[in-house]
């Protein structure tokens, strides 16, 4: 398919009697952002790494821009990149012979102008002649995500770029991994432990769980696979034996912060019954706040194999 980058079909990866990756397929289509996640031991590196070439799979298929992987290595890497909290360069060379090397394995025209124009864009100008075993963990990733943008691709692996990165700095990648989408329609296969970026970034999620995907959809529709929302309530306190009385009457199950607040655990349709039940009771509700269900706890659902998500 031609709007398609990567093709994964029954990707399989065995360490000797133990099954790191047992069957999966997906596809990344040009200029969508598809997020990899899952729990430690979820299958999620190893995938990336025979993505890569690093590994060799066990068995299944994988091609990029159409072609086989396996035999169309050299043209594959040369239009993909890889970047990675965890990954290390050449420690005794310094941060600008580590590019200029990238550089010339992607054989680019105007190398140096590339550099530095990524180089300001991350604020790292004054670590250039720093070697790379010097610089500290988030001075790394950020060299890091230089490398792999040096080539201008069209597919970007990464594994948990952010997560060794101050706030600042880490809104600035995020920020850069959207207008890239939005400017040059460039893809993303992005792994995260951190929730938040995610749906903030993510078209849409795969979650892996002992080497299989077992959830697959947008943010926004995985969230709503748990039905249960949390009602935060503060009212009058002179009325709280009312409120606990309609609450008991109906089996909420329910917390009092205080004598003027109260914390429901609840199903979402039934939120409005709540709210109009207790004001039929003569409770003035002074204010009214509802948590709906994040990807986060859609998470840890799926890393407690919780039935709802998966």
């Amino acid at each position: 398919m031609n709007d398609t980058i990567l093709e994964v079909e029954k990707l399989v990866k065995n360490y000797g009697h133990f099954r790191a990756v047992d069957g999966i397929s997906f596809v990344v289509p040009k200029g969508k952002i598809i997020g990899l996640l899952g729990p430690n031991g979820a299958g999620k590196t190893t995938t990336i790494q025979i993505l890569v070439g690093i590994t060799t799979a066990t068995g299944g298929a994988i091609k990029y821009f159409g072609k086989d992987f396996f035999k169309n290595r050299e043209h594959c890497l040369q239009r993909i990149n890889f970047t990675s909290s965890f990954n290390e360069l050449q420690g005794r060379i310094s941060v600008w012979e580590n590019l200029l090397v990238f550089s010339g394995l992607y054989s680019l025209k105007n190398h140096e102008k590339k550099i530095k124009e990524l180089i300001e864009y991350f604020e790292i100008t004054d670590l250039l002649n720093q070697r790379f075993w010097d610089l500290s963990a988030g001075q790394k990733t950020r060299v890091n995500l230089i490398k792999s943008l040096i080539n201008d691709p069209e597919l970007i692996l990464m594994d948990e770029p952010t997560a060794s990165l101050d706030p600042d700095i880490a809104d600035k990648t995020l920020s850069l991994i959207e207008k890239l989408r939005k400017s040059k329609g460039i893809s993303i296969l992005y792994t995260s432990h951190d929730m938040e970026e995610v749906t903030r970034i993510c078209d849409e999620v795969i979650f892996l769980d002992h080497g299989k995907i077992v959830a697959q959809d947008t943010p926004v529709e995985l969230t709503k696979r748990i039905p249960m929302a949390k009602l935060s309530l503060t009212f009058d306190q002179v009325n709280k034996h009312f409120v606990e009385e309609f609450l008991k009457e109906n089996g909420f199950k329910y917390g009092l912060e205080n004598n003027y607040s109260v914390t429901i655990d609840t199903e979402e349709k039934l939120i409005p019954k709540i709210i109009f039940g207790i004001s039929k009771k003569g409770v003035w509700i002074t204010d009214i706040e509802v948590k709906k269900p994040t990807l986060e706890d859609v998470f840890l659902q799926i890393a407690r194999g919780d039935k709802y998500v998966i």
